[in-house]
């Protein structure tokens, strides 16, 4: 296969002295490789709860801030940041610290490949080198890119014009230089002025395209919190994803939490450079009658079958996090952690603030604790829905009635354990057990803010079963101000009291009275919490009807 070589040999000033005569030719300089990174990374504004983060095309986006050094001469120049984001959104780019501002900005469309440094050469010379597969000897001549690279490599020598990679023997080229408007990395460049030159400290922000994170956290059931409440242990994970081809060393991290409005498509904006593949294509060899040895891949049997797949594990007792094992053991108790993210307010927003300087590697996720709590209050809540437009049926055994949904419910607040804000994620619930610790469940939470009440479905319970209905006549429609007779019935087979939560219905649909229960409204719904205790079966009864005009 033939190698592409690009031997050079030269010295980049660090700048090029402006031609004093004309005035309007300007030195090209490389600012110095970024001194401080600070990436600030913001979550896909469309993705909504229990959405996973796209980790193969990741939707949101980072506020990149890149500090160097740069040293300018007197007159007008071109300042070359080299090695930016391949997403960055060049029209958001501001630099600061300069004395003259900025005149002009640009952005290089290709990087350095082997198709543009051949595009690049064309009609100029190159040397290739071949090895004699008789004698073992390499044999070099000069020779003339005679045609692109898009469709094959055509090179004139002093013998003729030949194709390259045709000859079946192993080939090399080697370019004398890079051409013009090339590199390796993506550049950012921009034009100034400085009357006086001198060195400067500057500042790079810009918007960067590629990047999402998201929260994970995995709580752990404990001993009986206060007053007969649930303890957990509760640790969160800050995912960061950087989909760019470029890393961040070094770098301070942050992650912003909440909703903002994005109009600008920064996908489309972005433009990243592109590095073009070289592909060389030979003319067919053989004959028409015994046909081409090379292999047809419309061919049936011309694909070689691909190897079998690499068996992958995982074993039970490790846990991989971010490149660090974790032993199950230490999983099951909450270990020191050395970095934990310290929360900040951001306008209406939260901002998590990674308190020592870590690396985004390019491709790839970082995870950082921003929430170690040891203790937390919650409660198990049972919920169960009402239907005052059939009757009750007396007498139902436990096999007939409804399974209540369980609700894990906390207060987030520093008295019950948490007071931090909680944004939106997924959660992996544990409990252990005589058989060691159990997954019990999987879910999705929303943002939080301090002070709410944090509700959290885990789906059926088989242990406590209801009935609601009305008692005696439905609903009429024809008489809605008649007050309709509700009842309640809730089994419970745990053998410690559950709460039982009775939803009657929506806020501003009905009128309800009870005299021996409290009823109130949470989230919309007007909602009356029971106690019920353990290997029993009660009942509740209260009243119902539409309030005034409700059909007008």
């Amino acid at each position: 296969m033939m190698r592409l070589v690009v031997s050079l040999v030269f010295a980049v000033p660090a700048m090029l002295a402006a031609s004093a005569a004309s005035g309007q030719e300007r030195a090209v300089v490389d600012a110095s490789a970024p001194e401080k990174l600070a990436v600030t990374v913001y979550r896909d504004p469309e993705r909504e709860e229990g959405e996973e983060i796209e980790r193969d095309y990741p939707l949101g986006f980072a506020v990149i801030s890149e500090t160097r050094t740069v040293t300018l001469p007197a007159g007008r120049s071109t300042i070359r940041f080299d090695g930016v984001s391949e997403g960055m959104v060049a029209v958001s780019a501001i630099v600061t610290g300069l004395p003259g501002g900025t005149i002009e900005k640009n952005r290089n469309a290709d990087l350095l490949s082997p198709a543009s440094l051949v595009d690049g050469t064309l009609g100029n010379r190159v040397q290739i080198t071949r090895t004699n597969p008789a004698t073992g000897v390499q044999e070099s001549e000069r020779a003339i890119v005679r045609t692109r690279a898009d469709g094959g490599i055509v090179l004139q020598t002093a013998s003729g014009y030949e194709a390259v990679r045709c000859a079946g023997l192993p080939e090399k080229l080697t370019f004398d230089r890079v051409p013009s408007g090339l590199s390796a990395n993506p550049v950012f460049s921009i034009d100034t002025r400085d009357e006086m030159g001198g060195t400067y400290e500057v500042t790079l922000t810009y918007i960067s395209w590629g990047f999402d994170w998201e929260a994970h956290y995995v709580a752990t059931l404990k001993e009986e919190g206060v007053k007969g409440r649930v303890g957990l242990r509760l640790l969160s994970w800050l995912t960061v994803l950087n989909d760019n081809g470029q890393s961040f060393p070094d770098a301070e991290l942050l992650a912003v939490a909440g909703s903002i409005n994005v109009d600008s498509d920064f996908e489309d904006m972005a433009e990243p450079p592109f590095g073009a593949p070289l592909r060389l294509r030979c003319y067919p060899l053989g004959s028409t009658k015994t046909g081409s040895p090379v292999p047809s891949y419309t061919t049936p049997g011309a694909i070689p079958a691909p190897p079998a797949p690499v068996a992958m594990a995982m074993e039970a007792d490790q846990i991989v996090v971010t490149g660090s094992r974790l032993q199950r053991a230490k999983f099951d108790s909450v270990a020191p952690i050395a970095v934990v993210a310290q929360e900040e307010q951001l306008g209406d927003l939260k901002l998590f603030r990674v308190p020592e300087n870590m690396t985004v590697a390019a491709k790839a996720m970082k995870q950082v604790a921003f929430l170690n709590k040891d203790h937390v209050d919650a409660d198990f809540l049972y919920e169960l829905s009402c239907r005052p437009g059939r009757l009750f049926e007396e007498d139902m055994s436990v096999e007939e009635m409804f399974a209540t949904d369980i609700v894990l419910a906390m207060k987030n607040e520093k008295k019950d354990g948490l007071g931090v804000a909680l944004p939106m994620g997924g959660m992996t619930l544990f409990e252990p057990g005589p058989a060691g610790t159990q997954l019990i469940g999987e879910l999705a939470i929303r943002d939080y803010a301090v002070g709410q009440d944090v509700e959290l479905d885990l789906g059926e319970s088989t242990m406590v079963f209801s009935e609601c209905a009305a008692v005696g006549r439905e609903e009429d429609e024809d008489e809605p101000r008649r007050w309709t007779k509700m009842r309640a019935e809730v089994s419970n087979a745990n053998s410690n009291p559950v709460t039982a939560r009775i939803v009657l219905g929506r806020a501003g649909d009905w009128d309800t009275r009870s005299s021996r229960r409290k009823v109130r409204i949470k989230d919309g719904r007007i909602i009356m919490d029971v106690t019920v205790p353990p290997n029993s079966r009660q009942s509740f009864n209260w009243k119902m009807r539409r309030p005034k005009g409700y059909y007008d």
